[in-house]
């Protein structure tokens, strides 16, 4: 079976780096599928749902931090739930007055970094401690909370593609 040029090329058998490396992966097609479209086009929703490629990009940013830092470490977050306009789930995506793209892809590239290094230091098999987002046990373990924010990404890049189609035209990666 040949490798698409289209995901990340790692030689590896450790699922850790290919956690890290497909995370990165994503993290970079959403980056540059929002970063490709103009201000209004970025705030702009053409789907019946009504989010806009900036509210995806803003939830993004929240949902990583959300499994990693508050969830994994359980260390106290800002606003975990910050992307939904009546929090914790209860409402629809909404990114406040003023923020760009560009303030959200280094939130995203920072995140990454966070999460780079819990994948990296943290046996996979490591259960998530509880009293951030998991207030009893067994909460999940770390390999679960990595897979479930991988299959996050991918599923709103491909959420992505599709508005983006419709905006401007684009397809692909």
């Amino acid at each position: 079976m040949a490798v698409s040029e289209r995901e990340p090329h790692v030689d590896s058998a450790d699922p850790a780096v290919q956690l890290v490396a497909y995370l990165d992966h994503y993290r970079g097609v959403v980056a540059r599928k929002v970063a490709g479209l103009s201000e209004e086009q970025q705030r702009t929703s053409l789907l019946p749902s009504g989010w806009a490629p900036l509210e995806l990009l803003h939830h993004l940013v929240h949902m990583e931090r959300r499994w990693f830092v508050w969830g994994f470490l359980a260390e106290p977050v800002d606003d975990p739930w910050g992307d939904h306009a009546a929090g914790a789930d209860g409402g629809r995506w909404e990114v406040p007055d003023g923020v760009t793209a560009a303030d959200l892809v280094r939130r995203l590239d920072a995140g990454g970094e966070r999460t780079t290094a819990i994948l990296t230091t943290v046996p996979l098999d490591a259960r998530a401690a509880v009293g951030g987002r998991f207030t009893a046990g067994p909460a999940p373990t770390l390999a679960w909370i990595g897979f479930h924010v991988l299959q996050e990404y991918a599923r709103h890049a491909g959420h992505l593609d599709v508005a983006r189609e419709l905006a401007d035209g684009t397809t692909g990666e």
